[in-house]
């Protein structure tokens, strides 16, 4: 499991000490992007669509791409835009619209979204999103729980288990857990080292999540009854 850490982090002093590691960076807060570009191992670029969402703003897209074409290549990949709490057909514009290489990007299935939707993208991509959306908002709450198991379910069942690589979208708090996410991100670090104490660390923190790793394989868990195709 790659652990992508969520900046913007300050002072920059603090953000030196995580080169090397993994970064997310938003393009709702794109102040940390070359610095992550220069010296992180990866970079894994969000489109900002849920910062905008909680604020009520919009992103004109075209503007994350042509912000992306020099950023992205090799290890370095973006998430695709898509629409909070939006429908399945809302969701493939944004994805038909994508510019670059499959290999480059990832669509996200929004957990609210039918199962059938999740298959139609594991069909057609390398690496998928999950976001936690509707019901399934908070993040490792049981009926998150409980979708997340149906989901990897109907996963493992169409033979996308363990090829697949599964991102969750602000999902570290769950390295160590159960289901097989092959990466995860997470701003913890960023928004809460200087909250813990005198003694706080950024490299102490990513260090120990970093160390946190899910399982590669999943075995079918018992659960809701019932077909997946459009649950």
């Amino acid at each position: 499991m790659l652990h992508y850490h969520g900046t913007p982090l300050t002072p920059r002093s603090e953000l030196a000490k995580l080169a090397g590691r993994h970064f997310c960076v938003s393009f709702a807060a794109a102040q940390d992007a070359d610095w992550c570009l220069a010296h992180g191992q990866s970079v894994m670029w969000d489109s900002g669509a849920f910062s905008a969402f909680t604020r009520g703003h919009t992103i004109e897209w075209d503007s994350y791409y042509r912000w992306l074409e020099p950023r992205i290549g090799g290890e370095n990949w973006a998430v695709i835009p898509d629409v909070i709490d939006g429908t399945v057909e809302e969701q493939r514009t944004l994805v038909r619209q994508w510019p670059y290489p499959k290999v480059a990007g990832a669509p996200v299935w929004h957990m609210a979204l039918p199962i059938d939707y999740l298959l139609d993208l594991a069909d057609g991509w390398p690496r998928i999103c999950f976001g936690s959306s509707g019901l399934y908002w908070q993040v490792g709450s049981q009926a998150w729980r409980r979708r997340a198991d149906e989901a990897f379910n109907a996963l493992a069942r169409h033979g996308h288990i363990p090829w697949l690589k599964v991102h969750m979208l602000r999902g570290l708090r769950l390295a160590g857990e159960r289901w097989p996410f092959a990466s995860a991100d997470s701003a913890n670090v960023a928004r809460n080292f200087k909250n813990i104490g005198a003694q706080a660390c950024p490299e102490r923190m990513v260090r120990r999540i970093d160390a946190e790793q899910c399982p590669i394989s999943w075995t079918e868990r018992a659960g809701k009854k019932g077909p997946f195709h459009g649950t």
